[in-house]
């Protein structure tokens, strides 16, 4: 990765984040991060392994999960259940899309 948090990079759906890395950028410290696995708000790639490697794509539920905790001050277990609930959603509304697209035309 870059460094500076000011340079400019193009996560790849591939590319994985240590721990430090993950949580600098969501603005948490690591030991929060640490919780926040603990607690199953985010998973390490392979929890088994070890130093956790974490997806691109965690970041954005960790900025998102960091505004909800800020916007309704959510503790962690309640920041879990508004976050599950949210992703459940989110992919009802994509299969709504998904058959509205197969519905014939009026």
């Amino acid at each position: 990765m870059p460094s500076g948090l000011s340079e400019a990079f193009w996560l790849h759906e591939h590319y994985e984040f240590s721990l430090e890395e993950l949580a600098e950028l969501a603005g948490l410290t690591a030991g929060e991060l640490r919780d926040w696995v603990d607690e199953g708000l985010v998973a390490p790639v392979n929890l088994a392994v070890t130093p956790w490697r974490f997806s691109a794509d965690r970041l954005f539920v960790l900025q998102r999960a960091c505004r909800l905790r800020r916007d309704f001050e959510l503790e962690p277990h309640g920041l879990a259940l508004v976050l599950q609930l949210l992703e459940r959603i989110q992919g009802l509304e994509t299969e709504m899309r998904a058959l509205r697209a197969r519905l014939p035309s009026a």
